[in-house]
């Protein structure tokens, strides 16, 4: 990668004050989709979803707890995994401590996948997070949701990402969804690929330095990335 040329201070302080007004206009196109994004219309949430937690079985409601937003991270982990995925674990290490701070804001955070509750466990354990991570496996709430792709013997399905394309078994995503005063649950939005990296500290972090995230000469995106224990 060619890094930039070296200027005077000078010379520098007039681009960065040039490059400023591109940043601050993209910050009011990103509160204008925001806006947009809360403005959606929300779905009635007809199935009984259950999850398995190291507690015992949860329902959707429960995982909100006391508030009436919920986050959902869908975590690459099928059921007959031995570890998590690699890309999901670099973006679960940005998840510790959130849930805090979203309490603040009458907002619950869960990570589901598709594995045993106890593997979940396990691969927590190991990878020292703290978390709340919940197992959907045997409910159809990962393929509900755009993530999950189970083996339908040719017959049309939909894509990951609102497409038509299927690219794995397991995808990642993020959904979210609103418990209104009497109690029914509403799905509100949802993201996929390029979609959640807003949960992803570590890429806004290199997206400001000179060699920003230098996947280019990569085989495929986040080639490089390893769990955090095997780097």
């Amino acid at each position: 990668m060619t890094l930039p040329r070296i200027a005077s201070r000078e010379d520098w302080l007039a681009a960065r004050r040039a490059l400023l007004e591109q940043e601050k206009a993209h910050v009011r196109r990103q509160d204008e989709l925001a806006a947009a994004r809360r403005a959606l219309p929300m779905v009635r949430i007809d199935k009984d979803y259950r999850f398995a937690t190291p507690r015992g079985e949860a329902s959707l409601a429960d995982l909100f707890g006391p508030h009436s937003q919920l986050i959902v991270y869908h975590f690459m982990f099928g059921p007959d995994w031995e570890q998590g995925c690699p890309s999901c674990s670099f973006w679960a290490d940005n998840f510790d401590g959130i849930d805090v701070h979203l309490a603040a804001r009458d907002t619950a955070f869960a990570a589901v996948s598709n594995a045993p509750v106890a593997k979940l466990e396990d691969y927590r354990t190991r990878m020292g997070w703290r978390f709340r991570w919940v197992s959907a496996g045997g409910t159809s709430f990962g393929e509900d949701f755009g993530v999950t792709f189970p083996d339908t013997d040719g017959a049309p399905r939909p894509g990951y990402n609102y497409s038509d394309t299927v690219i794995g078994e397991e995808m990642p995503g993020v959904s979210v969804f609103v418990r209104l005063e009497d109690g029914t649950v509403c799905h509100s939005y949802s993201a996929y690929a390029r979609g959640i990296e807003a949960f992803n500290g570590a890429y806004h972090l290199l997206d400001l330095t000179p060699k920003g995230r230098d996947e280019d000469g990569l085989p495929h995106t986040m080639a490089w990335v390893r769990r955090r224990d095997a780097y």
